[in-house]
């Protein structure tokens, strides 16, 4: 059973793993500021606006009417005000 090791062991099961990574303790500090307003430093800046929804990958914020999406992987801190 010698095979290249770039090979797959199995020529049927050549399917790609796409892999979301979810940071619990980050969503779960999210969610416990459902309603407030906060600031978050992101890899891009600062935002800032009042949390009104959570999910495992982004957090929607609104700010003064306008919905803005933050993908959670890209949140360096919180601030709550």
């Amino acid at each position: 059973m010698n095979q290249p090791m770039n090979q797959p062991m199995n020529p049927q099961m050549t399917h790609h793993l796409v892999v979301h990574p979810v940071d619990p303790y980050v969503v779960e500090t999210l969610r416990s500021l459902g309603g407030k307003w906060v600031h978050l430093e992101t890899t891009r800046g600062r935002i800032e606006g009042c949390i009104v929804d959570c999910k495992p990958d982004h957090v929607v914020l609104d700010n003064r009417g306008k919905k803005i999406f933050v993908r959670i992987c890209e949140i360096v801190w919180i601030m709550p005000e």
